[in-house]
């Protein structure tokens, strides 16, 4: 059986060769380019298809995709000629993530009982920078059900301040007899 390609690999190999190069976001933006390609249309149909020469799947490539680097479009080549194309999504998603980390910079998923507001948001992502010593990149979602308070995801950490979460630890409390 076959090795599944692994697309965090492909991305340190990428990550790699643009600090090599100093091409940081240059990789960034034709891997974001790539991947919409990709994933629009009937472009993935064809440069999977086993009827389509491989001379064919490197002029749609080079067609849907101008102004990429070589270095990029040979990336796209290969992962064609070892029919592992559809992974560029996933290739690129992990270089951001490799790039945010080389950047020192955190995602953060943020849920809220109501939206925040741009001085709101600037004090929390200052606050959840301060947590964790990076610069936050702040993604908001709004959901009524926690009550009121925030749920945040920065990394691997989850930061539970919602009112419902505190809610059902006084309610364990109670039940337990604690007091």
């Amino acid at each position: 059986m076959a090795k599944k390609a692994n697309p965090r690999r492909y991305a340190q190999a990428v990550m790699e060769i643009a600090l090599e190069t100093k091409e940081l976001d240059r990789w960034h933006a034709d891997l974001q380019k790539m991947a919409a390609a990709v994933n629009a249309g009937s472009l993935l149909e064809a440069l999977e298809s086993p009827k389509i020469t491989i001379e064919d799947k490197v002029r749609f490539l080079k067609e849907r995709l101008p102004g990429i680097s070589p270095l990029a479009m040979n990336l796209a080549l290969i992962l064609v000629a070892q029919s592992g194309i559809r992974l560029i999504g996933e290739i690129a998603a992990e270089y951001e993530k490799l790039l945010n980390e080389q950047r020192g910079i955190a995602p953060a998923d943020v849920i809220t009982a109501v939206p925040l507001d741009n001085h709101e948001k600037d004090n929390l992502k200052a606050q959840l920078g301060a947590l964790t010593g990076t610069k936050i990149e702040l993604k908001t979602e709004v959901n009524p059900d926690i009550l009121g308070g925030i749920i945040a995801r920065v990394g691997g950490k989850l930061l539970d301040g919602s009112t419902r979460s505190k809610l059902a630890a006084l309610k364990r409390q109670l039940e337990n007899g604690g007091g």
